[in-house]
């Protein structure tokens, strides 16, 4: 055939046989697409925007009497390990005056049997479990790419209101965790996420050791 006859006869065909190649339209990349969108993984995926990255924060709110911290001390998060379905997030508590970390928790955010849930991984100093860890509850509803609140059933079930727990994340600019009660605030704290600290990020006490994940105490 005439090399010029084939090329008119062809170069229609290109961008169909480009997209054929390349899978457009198929089954599968409508999956993916339908993924990307899904809130939840948006989330894990937003959180995963900093990994390997700490940042500073400080105590926004806290209810009149708890001492759980001054307000004046440092407060460090740590986006430690980033995997397609878990994020583990160590939070880091500046000992004022000596130097030192309380390393204790580790917040780890997974997928769940289809669903999204948030535990708590409390350590002692030498690394072993406290009695009160892997406390925790799982997404309530759907949610947004920034933001999960997450149910505690026993407290809900204790106070007959919905407590819990939220966390926002906007990269590059903040990540707020707290606790709630009624659908608001009631504890939180705040980190910036526009600079990563600067200087050696502690490890979390027990981070060499695996958590149990069985639930302790609520």
């Amino acid at each position: 055939m005439d090399r010029t006859i084939w090329s008119r006869l062809t170069l229609p065909l290109l961008p169909m046989l480009l997209m054929a190649a390349s899978g457009c339209g198929t089954g599968e990349d409508s999956a993916a697409s339908t993924a990307e969108q899904s809130p939840q993984s948006g989330f894990l995926a937003a959180l995963s925007t900093h990994c390997g990255q700490a940042f500073p924060g400080r105590l926004i709110l806290e209810p009149e009497g708890d001492t759980m911290l001054s307000g004046s001390e440092l407060l460090l998060v740590h986006f430690r390990d980033c995997e397609t379905d878990e994020v583990r997030i160590p939070f880091h508590i500046e000992d004022e005056g000596a130097g030192t970390w309380d390393s204790s928790r580790t917040w780890y955010v997974m997928h769940s049997n289809d669903d999204l849930e948030l535990r708590h991984d409390h350590r002692e100093a030498d690394g072993s479990e406290d009695s009160r860890t892997w406390y925790g509850g799982l997404a309530r509803g759907e949610g947004t790419a920034t933001q999960q609140d997450f149910a505690s059933p026993e407290r809900t079930a204790a106070a007959g209101v919905a407590v819990g727990w939220r966390i926002e994340i906007e990269p590059g600019v903040h990540y707020r965790y707290g606790t709630t009660y009624d659908g608001a605030y009631d504890w939180m704290i705040e980190f910036d996420l526009s600079e990563p600290y600067g200087h050696d990020i502690p490890a979390a006490w027990g981070a060499d050791q695996p958590p149990s994940r069985i639930p302790g105490p609520p």
